[in-house]
Parts: structure tokens; sequence; C-alpha cells
């Protein structure tokens, strides 16, 4: 995450950051799959083109800072180039995840507050079928990862 994080701005970069993206990395795809398995989804935080895609290139809290990394990974800031370049581009996927993340008003959850944490991935992932559950196992294996622990 370190080298998307690098080409956002610095306020972009936080430890509370830092776990949504794990623990919504681990949600999405267990960080295992960069092609949704049975959909349409890319990248390891699963975006679709006319959705995460298209809203963080279209919004305009976080256009800008799209077009900025779009550039700095030589990838055309369209739909369609950028979906294609998810499944590939682990540090695209990284940058446009916490872009997403970036056009909730909402100042991100202090590290370790799980509910508040679901919340914000409800708004902005808006998944089709969430598992509470599930959160809860994805969210403490990002925080073991980020104690220093290793991702199982």
């Amino acid at each position: 995450m370190a080298p998307a994080l690098a080409l956002l701005p610095a306020r972009m970069s936080s430890p509370q950051a830092e776990a949504m993206l794990l623990a919504i990395g681990l949600q999405e795809s267990g960080l295992a799959h960069r092609r949704q398995v049975g959909g349409p989804a890319r990248g390891f935080w699963q975006f679709e083109q006319g959705g995460g895609v298209r809203g963080v290139l279209r919004h305009p809290v976080s256009r800008p800072h799209a077009l900025a990394v779009c550039d700095a990974r030589d990838v055309e800031p369209t739909d369609a180039a950028v979906y294609a370049a998810l499944e590939h581009d682990d540090v695209l996927a990284a940058a446009f995840a916490r872009l997403l993340l970036w056009t909730d008003p909402a100042p991100l959850p202090e590290v370790g507050e799980v509910g508040a944490s679901l919340d914000l991935y409800l708004r902005t992932w808006r998944p089709g079928k969430p598992h509470r559950n599930r959160w809860d196992v994805c969210y403490a294996q990002a925080m073991d990862a980020l104690a220093g622990g290793v991702l199982a």
C-alpha cells in the first residue's frame, strides 16, 4: 500500500487508511483474487467499471487525485482503461481504493473501531451481500497485519 499512498497527498496516508484498505481488500478478495470469482470486478478491492472506477474518476473530491494517479501509472483516465489496468496494477488498485474512501465526508474511523469501519465500508463499497461475521474476521486479520503479524 505504501507505493499507492505515496502517489496521493500525505493527508491521505494514515494508520486508519491502512486499516481500512487492508480490511476491505481482505473482505472483497481475500487479497488473493484480482479478478472477481464469478463477477465483473477487478483488483484486490474489486472495483466495477461502472461503479467504483467511474465514481472515483468523476467525484469532484477524488477526480484531481485520480487523474494524477493515472498519469503516474501511465493509464489513460477513462473508465475502460482504469478498469482493465486494475487487474494487473496493484498500486493503481490501492490508490483508487483509498480515493473511494476519500469521497466519504466522514473522517476515517479510528483503528480498532470495527463497527464504524464496517459502516464506512458499506457506505462506500455498497456490497451486494455484506456479512458482518466475515467483516469482523477480515478486520481482525488487518489489525494483526498492522501490528506486525502475517496475513493468514
